[in-house]
């Protein structure tokens, strides 16, 4: 059966964006962001991250590291029963040359290859789909892929998120 996604950007909408951040003692949650989770949990969407993180073609942290923030970011969201359904990334940066990379050009938004990769995962209602975003290439991400995008700029993202559902008629 197929199920809404909420796609999410991490830096900036789920987390203060401190640039690279990939420590635990550096994550700060933005204002009623683990609250919206748990509302898009309870009100039947897939809620699935979708993150540039240059900072591993960078050099300034480790795919493991990533990894290991996430598992804590869905520790936290557990401890009032919440939580993120996938975690989606693109380590690669056209400016960065790490060979290692360059084959995943097409997953770095604005291009749609993350939120692609996880529709073929995840059994996804692109019509009642939607994505957050801090950036301008969040929402043409959302664009290529053929759903709507929405531009947050701070606040409670609990507020922002009830107000997109609102607008959706299932």
């Amino acid at each position: 059966m197929l199920k809404p996604a909420a796609f999410l950007d991490r830096d900036g909408v789920i987390n203060v964006d401190k640039e690279y951040v990939y420590k635990k003692e550096d994550f700060e949650w933005i204002q009623d962001s683990k609250e919206a989770i748990k509302y898009l949990n309870h009100n039947g969407y897939h809620v699935i991250v979708a993150t540039n993180q240059s900072g591993i073609s960078r050099e300034y942290y480790t795919e493991e590291d990533m990894f290991n923030l996430h598992l804590f970011i869905n520790n936290e969201l557990k401890n009032i029963n919440a939580h993120i359904d996938d975690f989606f990334y693109s380590p690669y940066h056209p400016d960065i040359k790490n060979e290692k990379f360059q084959y995943l050009e097409d997953l770095r938004k604005p291009n749609p290859g993350m939120l692609e990769a996880a529709s073929k995962k995840w059994k996804i209602d692109k019509i009642n789909s939607f994505m957050v975003g801090d950036k301008h290439t969040d929402i043409e991400c959302a664009k290529r892929f053929g759903i709507a995008g929405y531009l947050f700029k701070g606040g409670s993202l609990l507020d922002f998120v009830t107000s997109i559902d609102k607008k959706i008629i299932y």
